[in-house]
């Protein structure tokens, strides 16, 4: 799909030179400095992983499935500092700016018989590291409203999607692309050729695909989203993983206010896969999607979700976020070959309560018809002896998020799962428990 690339390239030129009625932010800069911002972010993560069975330490992905930690618990306790910097751009025709980040991760109660949870880095010995850091950035320029950046970021679209569900976030090294020319369009495009683990300092790792073993590389992918109306919308992404797969993804979301505090909101993704070029995780041909449906009436809202993957091979993907499938939650992405799955979910909002900035959220998720026997052993979701399995997932949260005073934006976090299988379902007996603990600070 050389395609892909040669649209990056000519979305930057076309950006640059197609004139647009609509408001330039780049007319608008106030300059580097002026428009420059520095923010901070606090975190501390406790994570406990149960493995109840001993059997699949699940989650499917590939980068947590060390042989040696596949029974007992994993436990450990960190605190991470963030601090994000953002520059303006200068002023001009052509603006040129800089971003750049800075993280460190200290351990505050870990050991060597409790490591994998990716919160901390392993050493040698296998110890926890007490402490690890990373920095990077990104230089970047702006024609009218389209910004090209060249470096080292966080990266969140459909198709590829670094992460941000540990103590430090993923980020991946490449070109990005963002354009806003067209109103109510946004333009998504990039390349990128390396990414680093959770847990790591390793900038110019390999890509991260979470079932398989390695594939190219280098991806590319272009997108966009498009708003139609103030309750409709639609997304289409396309993209290549060398010698692996090309995948397209489609969106579709609607909104549909009923009056009196309530809405019914539908949610429909659908991906399409093919093996390319080597294809190095072997024969692909997969359609998965999933549709939700959610009521919101006052403080409450449910859900009901559907989940189909129409393959003898389950659905990978790269990075850890780039799964836009109603399913994939908290432990378990319901991803499994020929899997067909539901969800029922319930969200509160107790600000109607008296208790402004307190949420709850419970759901309970059901998969079952997993068939691995004939899924290409190169993918990760071959097992002989998976025929018929089925599984489930309950997952429970609290969050509060404090409204004033001097800790305003302070939140905690509580999340909660457990997972159960069939004797030869991939993802294995678990328990676990997630509390998160943030601040965020605007220093500039």
């Amino acid at each position: 799909m050389q395609v892909i690339k040669w649209s990056i390239v000519a979305l930057a030129v076309s950006a640059a030179t197609l004139q647009m009625a609509s408001a330039s932010q780049q007319a608008d800069s106030k300059g580097f400095i002026e428009d420059s911002t520095f923010n901070i972010l606090n975190r501390t993560f406790y994570f406990n992983r149960d493995f109840r069975n001993g059997g699949s330490n699940g989650a499917g992905t590939n980068q947590f499935k060390p042989a040696s930690q596949r029974k007992g618990y994993r436990e450990e306790l960190a605190h991470g500092i963030m601090t994000f910097y953002e520059s303006g751009f200068t002023q001009g025709t052509v603006g040129f700016g800089v971003d750049a980040y800075g993280f460190l991760g200290l351990k505050l109660d870990s050991g060597g018989g409790r490591t994998g949870t990716f919160l901390l880095p392993v050493e040698d010995d296998g110890e926890p590291g007490d402490a690890y850091g990373e920095s990077g950035g990104v230089l970047k320029l702006r024609v009218s409203n389209t910004t090209l950046k060249f470096g080292e970021k966080q990266v969140e679209n459909p198709v590829v999607a670094t992460g941000d569900a540990r103590l430090l976030p993923q980020t991946a090294t490449g070109i990005f692309l963002n354009s806003d020319e067209i109103e109510n369009l946004n333009i998504d495009a990039g390349h990128i050729t390396s990414m680093n683990e959770f847990g790591s300092t390793n900038s110019d790792g390999e890509l991260q695909i979470q079932y398989a073993g390695d594939v190219g590389n280098t991806v590319d992918w272009v997108g966009g989203s498009y708003t139609a109306t103030d309750a409709l919308s639609f997304s289409l992404f396309a993209s290549e993983v060398e010698d692996t797969w090309h995948r397209y993804y489609g969106n579709a979301n609607y909104n549909i206010p009923l009056g009196d505090m309530r809405a019914l909101n539908f949610d429909f993704n659908i991906y399409r896969t093919l093996d390319d070029g080597k294809a190095l995780v072997g024969d692909i041909n997969n359609t998965t999607w999933s549709l939700a449906s959610k009521y919101a009436f006052g403080a409450h809202a449910l859900t009901l979700a559907f989940q189909k993957v129409n393959s003898d091979t389950g659905f990978d993907y790269i990075g850890f976020n780039a799964i836009y499938l109603a399913n994939s939650v908290q432990y378990s992405d319901f991803n499994a070959p020929r899997e067909e799955s539901w969800q029922l979910r319930y969200d509160l909002d107790l600000a109607n309560y008296g208790v402004p900035g307190l949420s709850l959220m419970a759901r309970y998720i059901r998969g079952d018809n997993i068939d691995g026997t004939k899924a290409d052993p190169l993918s990760g979701f071959f097992d002989p002896a998976a025929n018929n399995e089925k599984h489930w997932e309950r997952d429970l949260e609290a969050k509060y998020v404090v409204q004033n005073g001097y800790a305003k934006d302070l939140s905690l976090r509580v999340r909660h799962a457990v997972h159960r299988g069939s004797s030869n379902q991939i993802d294995g007996d678990v328990n676990e428990v997630r509390v998160i603990l943030e601040y965020p600070l605007s220093v500039l």
